[in-house]
């Protein structure tokens, strides 16, 4: 995939994502164990359809947004370690959501590097 394109396609994974994290925080929270996340999962959706308008929008200053997804990549794994950690938590489901955000921080990295 040529570098222009993935920055695009992460911009759509984050509008994706940030959607979704803004229309079903509460089922999302239930789905992994921590119904009380509701308000971060919130806060993460927003943080996504940021980085989405980011690298979907003006050409000039991708880098800058793809560095922010690694550094929000960073801290939804340190989020999904703390929550492992919860009564209650289903570690399936959050094993199996780390395993992917951990997948995706090495495509972000791999896009802010070669920008």
């Amino acid at each position: 995939m040529a570098m222009t394109g993935l920055p695009k396609v992460l911009g759509w994974l984050s509008a994706g994502l940030g959607a979704g994290e803004l229309a079903a925080p509460g089922a999302i929270g239930r789905w992994l164990g921590v119904p009380e996340g509701q308000k971060l999962i919130r806060v993460m959706g927003a943080r996504e359809l940021l980085s989405a308008a980011g690298l979907l929008g003006p050409t000039r200053g991708k880098g800058r947004w793809l560095w922010a997804r690694t550094g929000g990549d960073a801290i939804d794994l340190a989020v999904l370690g703390r929550a492992l950690r919860s009564p209650g938590a289903r570690t399936g489901p959050l094993l199996v959501v780390a395993g992917l955000v951990l997948g995706v921080l090495v495509l972000d990295t791999y896009a802010a590097w070669n920008d």
